[in-house]
C-alpha cells in the first residue's frame, strides 16, 4: 500500500552578519503579529463578539502595513507573515476543538523565552549540490548538508536554537507502507529515574544532562546579574548560558532519537501511557489564600518530569512507526503501577516505596515500573481485541 508522508530534514546554516540581522528583525517583527493580533482577538472574546479568523486578521495585517506607525512589517516577506496568521488561527480552533485534550487559549510570545522562527512556504531554492538554500528577502545562504534530502521539499521554517540558526525542510514523499520487520508488541512505561521501562524488564536510564549541569547553569546565573545589562561581559555570560542550554536541548533530542528507533525497529506495536505532561507538571505553589505544600520537592519533580522529554519521545515514535508500518498505540495510565499483573487487585498499599511492587492479595513482586509496563502491555491488548477504546496519539 503506498501512502504520502512528510518528513523534516534540519541542517545547521552558516549567514553572514547581515543575514543574521534581517532574521532577526523578521522574527521580531513575526512575534509583534501575532501578540497584536492575538490581543485583538482576547479583547473581543472578553466582550463575547466573534472571534477574527485568518481572512480578517490578513486584512487587518494589510493595512497595518500601509500605516505609518506599522511600516516596519513591509519589510516582512508576506508569504511568512500569512503562515504566522493562520498559525494562529489554527491556534485558536484547537483552543474551541472539543476532541482536543488539553485545550488552551493561544499565550503571548515573549523574546527570548519562545523560539524565533519564520517559515518559507514558497519562493525558496534548494542546491545540494553546492549545500546551498535561497530563501525570499534573504538570498543564498550555505547549510551544513549532514545527510541527502529525500523526496519534495514544500516548506522550510528558520529558527534559532542557542547561539546558532536551523533550516528546518519539510519534505512530502509517497513510499510503499509494507508490514513491519518485527512482529512483537511491547509496553512502555513513562518514568523520571527510568526514562522509560519496558514489559520484557529492560529499562533506559533517565535523561541527566540537565541536571548534572544544574550546578554550572545555576552559577552562571548568579554571575550573570552581577554584571550591568548590554555590557560587554553581560552579553559575553549570556552568549555562555545560551550554548549551555544548546548543549543540553541537544543531549536530550540525542537521547530520544536513539531510544526511539531502537524501540521501534524492534517492535511491531509500541504501547505507552496517555500521559498529562502538563497536569502532571503543575506548580503546587497554590494561592495567598491556600498555599501549596511540599512546594520545592514538587518543583524538582517539575523540572525532572520536563527534562525526560516523554511528549517528544511519543511523538518520535508515533511518525517512526508509520514509515516502518508498525503502530503506537496509547492507554489509560490511571493506576498501572498500582494494579497486580497477575490477579488485577489494584491498590495504593500495593506499592510498597517508589520501586517496590508487592500485591497485598497474592503476594507478587517486582519492580513498579516494570509493573506498571506490564499493566501498560495488558491495556494494549485489550486495544487491539476491541476491548477498550483507543485514545488518538496526537491528542
Amino acid at each position: 500500500m503506498k501512502q504520502t508522508v512528510r518528513k523534516a530534514y534540519q541542517f545547521r546554516l552558516t549567514l553572514k552578519p547581515e543575514q543574521i540581522s534581517q532574521l532577526v528583525a523578521y522574527t521580531g517583527s513575526l512575534r509583534f503579529v501575532w501578540n497584536k493580533a492575538l490581543a485583538m482577538n482576547l479583547h473581543r472574546l472578553e466582550a463575547k463578539q466573534p472571534v477574527l479568523w485568518y481572512q480578517e486578521l490578513n486584512f487587518f495585517a494589510n493595512l497595518w502595513k500601509q500605516s505609518a506607525e506599522y511600516g516596519f512589517l513591509k519589510a516582512l516577506p508576506s508569504q511568512s507573515l500569512q503562515q504566522r496568521l493562520k498559525d494562529l488561527d489554527r491556534a485558536i480552533k484547537d483552543a474551541f476543538d472539543k476532541t482536543q485534550s488539553g485545550k488552551r487559549i493561544p499565550v503571548f510570545k515573549k523574546k527570548g523565552r519562545n523560539v524565533d522562527s519564520i517559515r518559507f512556504p514558497q519562493g525558496f531554492k534548494i542546491d545540494p549540490g553546492s549545500n546551498r538554500l535561497s530563501l525570499p528577502k534573504l538570498g543564498w545562504i550555505h547549510y551544513r548538508n549532514s545527510r541527502k534530502i529525500d523526496g519534495l521539499a514544500k516548506n522550510i521554517t528558520v529558527s534559532r536554537v542557542g547561539r546558532h540558526w536551523y533550516a528546518s525542510i519539510q519534505v512530502e514523499k509517497t513510499i510503499e507502507i509494507t508490514p513491519h520487520p518485527a512482529a512483537s508488541i511491547i509496553g512502555v512505561d513513562l518514568g523520571v529515574k527510568r526514562l522509560i521501562t519496558l514489559s520484557n524488564g529492560r529499562f533506559y536510564p533517565g535523561q541527566a544532562t540537565g541536571k548534572r549541569l544544574a550546578g554550572k547553569l545555576a552559577k552562571l546565573q548568579r554571575q550573570l546579574k552581577h554584571k550591568t545589562k548590554f555590557s560587554n561581559n553581560w552579553r559575553k555570560l549570556q552568549a555562555k548560558i545560551a550554548r549551555l542550554h544548546e548543549h543540553i536541548a541537544h543531549a536530550r533530542k540525542d537521547t530520544l532519537h536513539k531510544v526511539s528507533t531502537e524501540l521501534s525497529k524492534n517492535h511491531a506495536v509500541i504501547v505507552v501511557e496517555d500521559l498529562k505532561i502538563k497536569n502532571l507538571s503543575k506548580s503546587a505553589k497554590g494561592t495567598r489564600e491556600k498555599p501549596g505544600r511540599q512546594v520545592k520537592a514538587k518543583s524538582g519533580l517539575n523540572k525532572a518530569i520536563l527534562e525526560q522529554g516523554w511528549g517528544t519521545l511519543v511523538n518520535f515514535l508515533d511518525y517512526k512507526q508509520a514509515w516502518r508500518g508498525g503502530q503506537v498505540i496509547k492507554v489509560d495510565p490511571r493506576h498501572t503501577s498500582q494494579q497486580c499483573p497477575r490477579c488485577g487487585h489494584a491498590a495504593r498499599e500495593n506499592r510498597r516505596t517508589q520501586a517496590d511492587f508487592q500485591c497485598a492479595s497474592c503476594g507478587y513482586r517486582n519492580n513498579a515500573d516494570v509493573v506498571g509496563a506490564k499493566n501498560v502491555l495488558t491495556r494494549g491488548h485489550r486495544v487491539l481485541a476491541g476491548l477498550a477504546p483507543a485514545i488518538p496519539v496526537g491528542g
